[in-house]
């Protein structure tokens, strides 16, 4: 029974790591700072609504599932009961636990990281997929190991991200723990479903993904003291920035995406999209005419990544 069950898991993962290895980055990642949890009603335990600088997003974690907390989709929910072994009602109980569980942890500001990769969804508001970075670690993270979710690579393929298998396979290794430790899901039927995990190790403030933001060996404050998860809503001169990843070419200010211009240094969700009300230009010269811009140190920060 446990031979059945492991060797699909490492095919699962080597087909995973290989879809990893040959994608390639059309959308850059860019860092968001400073994000707050939107109290909403479809709200649950891997899909949530964010402000970030007066901006509201919807984003659905990363290579994890949390189970559902309405028993709407029936397939769906006997589908996930069935694999944490509990009845359809203990399921939507720990779908009720997991959504408090990130309401609780994003109480205070957090790090949004996304390539804008779109995750479907029945809101008319689009939704994105990220990984949530919180004061003591990664969201995703904290939710299998404390079993309210399980490890799902097949949720999408952050493009480019080079420690994703990596970070999915930690994900299977919190999500055998919490299996022994009978806390969460895996413990519905000890009475053990509020049990929290022993000796956490998502819980270190340890950012997962910091080697690939900073390729060329920088390093940052632990979560747990960073500016970027604890500072308050950041400034146009600050934030969204690229995470490491700046433009290979230069952008056409005519046609340049609002996700792409938020990815230059020194321009935030405001001026992005000033810049393309005030579009079309003569020439990118023509940037400091713009509200927030002028021809001062910003103009001549953000100019050489234009045409």
């Amino acid at each position: 029974m446990k031979h059945s069950f492991v060797r699909p898991l490492l095919i699962t993962a080597f087909l995973f790591a290989a879809s990893i290895t040959n994608s390639f980055a059309h959308s850059p990642w860019i860092t968001l700072q400073g994000g707050h949890y939107l109290i909403k009603r479809p709200n649950d335990g891997d899909s949530f609504h964010v402000s970030v600088e007066g901006h509201e997003y919807i984003f659905r974690l990363y290579f994890v599932d949390a189970p559902e907390t309405s028993a709407e989709f029936r397939d769906r929910v006997e589908e996930q009961a069935k694999y944490f072994g509990v009845t359809v009602d203990q399921v939507l109980e720990v779908g009720d636990l997991a959504k408090q569980f990130t309401r609780e942890k994003l109480t205070e500001p957090f790090l949004v990281r996304t390539c804008w990769e779109d995750a479907g969804g029945r809101s008319r508001m689009q939704r994105f997929y990220a990984f949530v970075q919180t004061r003591t670690g990664d969201l995703g993270e904290q939710l299998v190991e404390n079993g309210l979710a399980r490890s799902h690579p097949a949720t999408a393929r952050p493009e480019g991200l080079t420690s994703a298998a990596a970070e999915w396979q930690k994900l299977m290794a919190l999500e055998q723990k919490a299996k022994r430790e009978k806390v969460g899901g895996w413990g519905a039927n000890e009475n053990r479903m509020t049990i929290r995990a022993q000796l956490p190790e998502s819980e270190k403030g340890i950012d997962p993904f910091d080697k690939f933001f900073h390729p060329g060996g920088e390093t940052t404050a632990p979560a747990a003291t960073s500016s970027a998860v604890t500072a308050s809503l950041p400034s146009e001169e600050t934030t969204p920035t690229v995470a490491g990843l700046l433009p290979q070419t230069k952008l056409d200010v005519n046609s340049a995406s609002l996700a792409e211009l938020q990815n230059i240094p020194g321009i935030g969700p405001v001026v992005a999209q000033r810049i393309i009300e005030a579009r079309p230009f003569k020439s990118a010269d023509d940037l400091q005419r713009v509200k927030g811009i002028g021809a001062g140190k910003r103009y001549e920060k953000i100019r050489p990544f234009f045409n």
